[in-house]
């Protein structure tokens, strides 16, 4: 399941931190790696796509990654990540912070923002794991992730989120094969809503001024409820302010610092739990309309439309490539 995109060992020693430069520097998320060992550089990278997540584990000899300001403009994903140490020394730095991240810890860091990744061993190699998911589908207020930057997070057995999200990632980095192709959209799924409940747990216990308090648990009564309905047809900014015992105009000011509207949440949602569907081998019997009325699509050319622009094909189109993707593999 995991796709290794570099291991130095097949490279000659000294081409081997050039080649690991340049696969940092031109990467989705664009970074520049600096050695910090006195010896060759040795290292060996390996990523797994969790759609809408991305998970790499990084095995490599003392190193700092960066990113900074010029970077940033040459490309920004807008994510936010989520790192952990499977040994070794591991610090981060952002937001004017430096934390060292121990056992049974995490740490956040986002791509918009300038950081510093270090990567210690005391003899060996240091192992890490991280997690990137896009900003936009975490559904939660943005201004906010910047307090939970650069912080030790627990990450133990019974830390809550931070201790299940740990051991997923460990899991599937640890057991890839184990796991099937047609797992991955489960996993992808899994892996967002873990992450998207750490962080709201921990800003919600960060949330010290009591309006911004009450706004936020609003909000996040409301993300449940959109959740929980997303199924039924009716579920509309009306419906959602309604009951909630708010206005809608309240409503939609309190999604404006998303940067994105009530609607076009609630059909980026249900388009995703149709994508799931359509990707699910157990659903393959289910016929497309079937899946759209699932999600609160009433009109099926409405769904086929949607579906298109938000994954490049049509729903039956997508059902065929991800059923065939197994068996090419």
């Amino acid at each position: 399941m995991f796709q290794k995109v570099f291991r130095s060992a097949d490279l000659p020693a000294g081409e081997r931190l050039a080649a690991a430069h340049e696969l940092f520097g031109h990467s989705v998320l664009p970074m520049r790696l600096v050695n910090q060992a006195d010896s060759p550089f040795e290292a060996m990278v390996r990523h797994v796509d969790l759609a809408p997540l991305r998970v790499m584990e990084l095995a490599a000899t003392p190193a700092s990654v960066l990113r900074t300001e010029r970077l940033i403009r040459r490309g920004d994903p807008e994510m936010l990540s989520v790192i952990l140490p499977v040994n070794g020394g591991l610090a981060v730095s952002q937001s004017g912070r430096e934390t060292v991240v121990g056992r049974d810890q995490l740490a956040l860091y986002d791509s918009s923002r300038p950081f510093e990744i270090r990567v210690a061993a005391a003899g060996g190699m240091t192992t890490v794991v991280s997690a990137h998911a896009p900003r936009a589908l975490l559904e939660l207020p943005q201004a906010r992730f910047g307090r939970l930057l650069a912080r030790p997070l627990p990450a133990g057995r019974g830390s809550g989120f931070g201790g299940l999200l740990t051991q997923l990632l460990t899991d599937v980095t640890g057991d890839a094969d184990t796991f099937a192709p047609t797992d991955l959209a489960r996993l992808g799924g899994i892996t967002h809503d873990l992450l998207t409940a750490l962080v709201a747990h921990h800003l919600d216990a960060e949330a010290a001024v009591p309006d911004p308090a009450h706004q936020h648990t609003l909000l996040l009564r409301i993300d449940s409820f959109v959740q929980q309905h997303l199924h039924d047809a009716a579920l509309s900014p009306a419906a959602i302010a309604a009951a909630h015992h708010i206005s809608v105009s309240h409503l939609h000011r309190l999604f404006a610092p998303r940067g994105t509207t009530v609607a076009a949440s609630i059909r980026r949602q249900r388009l995703e739990r149709a994508r799931r569907d359509l990707a699910d081998p157990a659903l393959l019997d289910m016929p497309v309309h079937r899946i759209a009325t699932r999600w609160g699509f009433t009109g099926h050319s409405t769904f086929t439309r949607a579906f298109r622009a938000a994954y490049g094909a049509p729903p039956r189109d997508y059902r065929h490539q991800t059923a065939a993707a197994p068996r090419a593999a």
